[in-house]
Parts: C-alpha cells; sequence; structure tokens
C-alpha cells in the first residue's frame, strides 16, 4: 500500500477481525524503534490524535482492553495482546535466552498474529537468488529466517506484512509475493484517487538560506489562506541535509539568520522572486496591509529556535518521535525539521508543505537515479500526503478539490514544494524518480478555458443573473417512520439445525435430508428484551444517534413498538419444525442481530446528509463563470477514453472555433 494509504488503519481493521476469530495475542515489529513509538501510541494512547481505535471497544457484551506485554506466556484471553519489538531485538529475545523474554515455545504453545511493519526489510533471504551486499549477507541469519521461523511453530499463526515498495524488479521477490498477495494499492492509483497533494518543484540558483527563507515564505503565505477560508492548519518545512554536521551547523544558520531577518532581507527576496507563488505571496502580503517590517517581525516569532526541532541523532530521533509525530496537533508549535535520514520511513505527517533540499549532489549513472535520489523521491511521496480540509460540507476532506481550478488560491493548500539548488540535471533525474514511484504523472498539460472577449461584452454577461440554491444539512423534521422500502423489505433468516448426516462414500446419493420449514415472525411477537439486546449491540442504534434520523423519536421503546419503525417488520425464518414453534431467547437473538443489523445498513446507505435548499438566490453571472484553468493528466488511466481537444495540441487545428461567436 501506497505511503500514507491507511496501512496502520488497516493494521487495526484486522486486529479487530482476527479477535472476532478467536486471536488474543499479536506481535508488531519493525526495523526502526521510531516507526514502534509511533504505533504504540496510536495503537495504546487513547489522548492521542492519532489513536485508531475506538475509546470504547466491545465485543459479546464484554468490554474489550488493548494491553502491551513483553511475551505472551501469561496473556489475558478477553482481551488484545500486543508485542511490540524491532526486528532486531526479536532475534536477539529470542537467541539469547533470558528471563520474562520472548521464546520460540510462545510461538508454538499458541496461536499468534505477526505483524510486520515495513515488511521489504524482512525479505533479505528471499533476495539471496540476486546478488546481495556486504550489509545485507549479515542480515541472513537473523531477519527473515528469524520471521519464518516464528511463523511456521504453530500452524495457526498467521503473517501479515505491510510495505510501500515490493521490490518487483526481483524475480525472487516477485515470485514470493505473487501467489500471496492480498490487496495492492500503488502511490500512482493514490494520486489518481486525489488522496495526495500535487508536487512542484522550485528551483533556486541561491544560498541555502535564501532557499529556506522563500520556502518559510511560501510556508507562511499557505498559513494565511488555510487561516482566511477558515482553517487552523499549521503547515510545516523538512530542511533536509546530507550529513548531521552540516544539519547541525545549518541548523544554527537559520536560527540566527531568522532571529536577525530585516525587512531588507524579505525586500531582496520579493525582489529576485520569479515564482508564481512566491509573486502571489508577495502580492497578498501586501493587499492585506501587512509590511515587509511586519512580515519580518511575524517570521522572526513563528520560526523562532523553540518551534525548530532536529531528529538527526538516536537520542534525539527517540526523545522527539512523539513530537514529530504530532506535527498536525494545534498545541504543537514545531515549524522546521531538521533531518539527515531519520524520517525515511514511518513519518506520516499530513501538514508537511516545503522540503529544502540544502545540499547539491547528484548521483545518477547513465540517466538512471541512484539510490540517493530514488530515496528523495520516496521522501517527498511520505510528505505528498494530503492534509485534509473541507470547503463545503459534502466535500471530501481527504481529496483534492482544485485539480479543475489550479488558479484557485487554495490550490496551494493541495501542494507540496521541493525546494532545490538550480540543477536541471538533478531535477531531470529526481522527476523521472517521481514517476518511477508514481507520485507524479509523467504526462501532464494546463488548459486555460477563456470566455471569448466578445460576450464578455455584452450586457448579460455583464449584468446578467444566475441563480443558484445551496446544499444544506437535512434536518430530518419531515421524518416520521422507517422508509417503507425497508420496513416492508422480505427480511429471511435460516437456524441452525446442528443435524450431523454421514453417507457412504460410494453410494450415489444421501439417504437422508434434513427437513426444514419456514415460519413468519412479526418483531412485535418477539422478546421486547431480547430486540433491545440486539439493538444494544450496534452503536447505530445509541438512542442519541437514532434522535438524529427521527427526530420525533421520544423513548427506544417507541422504535421498537410502534408501527411506523420496527413493530411490523415480517422476518421469514427456516429451520426445524420444533425450533419454530416457538424461538428460544437464542435464536431469537440471532435473528434479530442479521436483521437489524441488515435495517441499519439499508438506513445509512439510502440516506442522504444533505439536500438542495428550496431557496434560489440571485448571483451576477460574471462572478461564477469566468476564466479557468485545467489541469490534465493524458493518457494515464487504461480504464478511460482519452482524447484531444480541437484546440490546441496538434499544430493543425481541423476545425478552428476560436474565432466563432
Amino acid at each position: 500500500m501506497a505511503t500514507g494509504s491507511g496501512k496502520t488503519l488497516m493494521m487495526t481493521g484486522l486486529i479487530l477481525y482476527l479477535y472476532q476469530q478467536g486471536y488474543r495475542n499479536f506481535l508488531f515489529f519493525v526495523n526502526s524503534r521510531n516507526v514502534i513509538d509511533k504505533t504504540r501510541d496510536n495503537f495504546l494512547n487513547d489522548t492521542s490524535i492519532k489513536y485508531l481505535f475506538n475509546k470504547s471497544l466491545t465485543w459479546q457484551e464484554k468490554k474489550i482492553t488493548l494491553r502491551e506485554v513483553d511475551n505472551f506466556q501469561t496473556t489475558d484471553n478477553d482481551n488484545i495482546n500486543i508485542c511490540f519489538e524491532t526486528i532486531q531485538g526479536l532475534h536477539s529475545r529470542l537467541n539469547i535466552p533470558r528471563e520474562n523474554s520472548i521464546t520460540y515455545e510462545d510461538f508454538q504453545e499458541q496461536k499468534i498474529v505477526l505483524i510486520s511493519d515495513e515488511a521489504h526489510h524482512i525479505n533479505v533471504e528471499t533476495k539471496s537468488g540476486a546478488q546481495l551486499s556486504k550489509e545485507e549477507k549479515s542480515e541472513i541469519n537473523s531477519w527473515e529466517n528469524t520471521v519464518n521461523k516464528i511463523f511456521e511453530a504453530n500452524s495457526q499463526n498467521v503473517l501479515l506484512e505491510f510495505t510501500a515498495t515490493i521490490d518487483r524488479s526481483n524475480p525472487c521477490i516477485l515470485n514470493k509475493y505473487a501467489p500471496r498477495l492480498i490487496f495492492d494499492y500503488s502511490l500512482k492509483d493514490f494520486r489518481l484517487g486525489g488522496y495526495s497533494k500535487e508536487i512542484r518543484v522550485l528551483q533556486a540558483d541561491a544560498e541555502p538560506f535564501d532557499r529556506a527563507l522563500q520556502a518559510v515564505l511560501l510556508n507562511q503565505y499557505r498559513r494565511k489562506i488555510f487561516e482566511k477560508n477558515g482553517h487552523i492548519i499549521k503547515p510545516v518545512i523538512l530542511f533536509k541535509s546530507k550529513t548531521i554536521k552540516e544539519s547541525e551547523e545549518f541548523q544554527a544558520q537559520f536560527i540566527r539568520d531568522i532571529a536577525t531577518l530585516t525587512s531588507d532581507k524579505l525586500k531582496e527576496i520579493k525582489t529576485n522572486s520569479k515564482d508564481e507563488s512566491l509573486i502571489k505571496s508577495f502580492e497578498y502580503f501586501a493587499s492585506n496591509n501587512i509590511s515587509l517590517d511586519n512580515l519580518a517581525a511575524e517570521l522572526q516569532e513563528d520560526f523562532s529556535a523553540e518551534k525548530t526541532l532536529s531528529v538527526n541523532s538516536q537520542n534525539e530521533s527517540e526523545k522527539n518521535q512523539l513530537a514529530v509525530n504530532t506535527l498536525e496537533d494545534p498545541k504543537n508549535e514545531y515549524r522546521a525539521i531538521f533531518a539527515v535520514d531519520k524520517l525515511n520511513e514511518g513519518w506520516d505527517v499530513l501538514n508537511l508543505f516545503d522540503i529544502v533540499r540544502l545540499y547539491d549532489t547528484r548521483d545518477a549513472k547513465n540517466n538512471i537515479p541512484g539510490p540517493t535520489t530514488i530515496r528523495e523521491a520516496q521522501l517527498i511521496g511520505r510528505g505528498a500526503r494530503y492534509c485534509p480540509f473541507k470547503i463545503n460540507e459534502t466535500d471530501d476532506p481527504c481529496q483534492r478539490k482544485f485539480d479543475h481550478d489550479i488558479q484557485n488560491e487554495m490550490r496551494i493548500c493541495e501542494e507540496l514544494y521541493y525546494h532545490s539548488n538550480y540543477n536541471p540535471r538533478y531535477i531531470q533525474e529526481l522527476t523521472s524518480a517521481l514517476v518511477k514511484t508514481g507520485i507524479i504523472p509523467d504526462n501532464t498539460t494546463k488548459k486555460k478555458l477563456a470566455i471569448k472577449k466578445e460576450f464578455k461584452n455584452t450586457e448579460f454577461y455583464q449584468s446578467g443573473l444566475l441563480f443558484l440554491n445551496q446544499l444544506e444539512k437535512y434536518p430530518r423534521n419531515d421524518v416520521f417512520e422507517l422508509p417503507s422500502t425497508i420496513r416492508d423489505y422480505p427480511y429471511e433468516a435460516f437456524l441452525r439445525t446442528n443435524i450431523s448426516l454421514s453417507r457412504d462414500l460410494f453410494e450415489s446419493q444421501i439417504k437422508e435430508n434434513i427437513e426444514t420449514k419456514k415460519k413468519d415472525f412479526r418483531i412485535k411477537s418477539l422478546r421486547l428484551q431480547t430486540v433491545k439486546k440486539a439493538l444494544y449491540k450496534f452503536e447505530f442504534y445509541s438512542f442519541l444517534n437514532l434522535k438524529k434520523w427521527f427526530p420525533h423519536l421520544e423513548k427506544l421503546e417507541d422504535f421498537i413498538e410502534k408501527k411506523e419503525y420496527l413493530r411490523e417488520v415480517k422476518i421469514t425464518v427456516s429451520g426445524l419444525a420444533s425450533q419454530l414453534e416457538k424461538l428460544n431467547p437464542e435464536a431469537e437473538l440471532a435473528v434479530l442481530v442479521k436483521i437489524v443489523g441488515q435495517i441499519a445498513s439499508g438506513l445509512t446507505s439510502s440516506s442522504s446528509e444533505f439536500r438542495g435548499s428550496k431557496e434560489f438566490k440571485s448571483n451576477l453571472l460574471k462572478e461564477k463563470i469566468s476564466d479557468k484553468e485545467l489541469n490534465f493528466v493524458l493518457n494515464e488511466s487504461g480504464d478511460k477514453e482519452s482524447g484531444k481537444s480541437m484546440g490546441g495540441i496538434e499544430t493543425k487545428i481541423p476545425l478552428n472555433l476560436n474565432d466563432k461567436p
């Protein structure tokens, strides 16, 4: 699954699913301690903004607790027990016996779910069919071998592997995963779905601090655009150096130069600006009466020393991991992160909008991007996660909104800027790597849709009116009953007979059959307490939620006993004649859970949260219909028809309509 497409969320769903299948013990392992700290917070810390489970978990009327354990020798069989470990630490604990440690016997005596994150790191042995590096050879006896050994210790163990980077070019790895790949969601698919930021590369033939200052200005402009449109979102910048020493030196320079920033320095940047977005940012500051003196003072405050963070050394990385993992939190004030490569994996910050490359080296050979360029492309992919926001109530907060209006001022809130020194060869190599990863398309075009001058000059365009209604929240005040399509649906349920049949393998047919009958029941004929018990199994039927759907309900009993709601719902039940005479409480509950689950699904899938208002307001035509610039991706998705406009890709236009009225 692509970086940022929800691997950790998928893990939580699978943990709950496998709990329902009888699994209680889960081992999460990865190659990096940083990823462990982040995932532990996501799984166990219910005060974290990135906590992924519901605050309250129940299964079969019992509350479930998530517990962190060191081993599986004395685990709680009612709850979810999770052990977090690095793959290196796991190997060490299994092969060097110590007190209260995980042992191979743990994996033999009880079934365990192994969750491997960044799973490409456990393919060293598989890759041995190809040529291995010296570093990879040293790992053969530890990582993949250890995982295989504990997975195979019990036939009921489950191994789930998650990665964003399967090396499909290696035939050994391709053969390993071809028969077991469950889900494949590439970065390209992620971007095509509109779930990533768009990438822009900004080159500047300037000193590192001047490039950094350009990023700071765009970052601050973006913050103001968010605020202008009602969103309290704090954009973040990553400053990437080649070595720790260089990173430390630049951080010190950045803090010093920001503290002494003057309007003259900003004026110099403004004078030299050629980038459209930088020009727009200065125009915005000026139009909002923010003088360069005031802007300098604002940047000194927002990017002061205490709002910068280094994650270079191991100690810094571990100490600051939670701060780096919660950069979206309004209480987290960090704006600038300084790093070399500690954030290459496991970092999932959404409000990263600028990456500044502080070095100027290339590692391509024969026009093929080298490993450093590929890692930079992967980092850009990590930073390209979309920062969610809405403009209208019906917007999907996690999807791009301005692909068809790229001149909109909020378009910059959907873009990640990669700032580098002016180096066309490097940018060409980086672009090649970005196309290969799928985070940028290999063929795009921008098109301007311009309204003809003759039409703009007409009285109709200048003073004509367009009447529009609005989307509004549907208050449901006119809802007094279950929709008849749901209330009168022919529901069916089947009771297990628990009868066993035997047959002779050499006989052509079974001599006995299980004879079942059907009988209709109305919910009004079933026990009130059993109906309530079935409803309590679904969050949908909490009275607070039911009131949103049916505002005139006064109590839960009305929903069960009134003919406008559940009372007359008919269920045809199949089972043995003896079972159908009078349903026992267990059978009643099983039937009801199935049917009220179907009713909840039917309601949520068929009802709209919004509707069009009955009032239409007048708008000037010229304010609603104007020139636009659109972004098109050409011939990228094989299941879409493609074509070329008459207006401009070919030099010879078959039918020129430009001069027609």
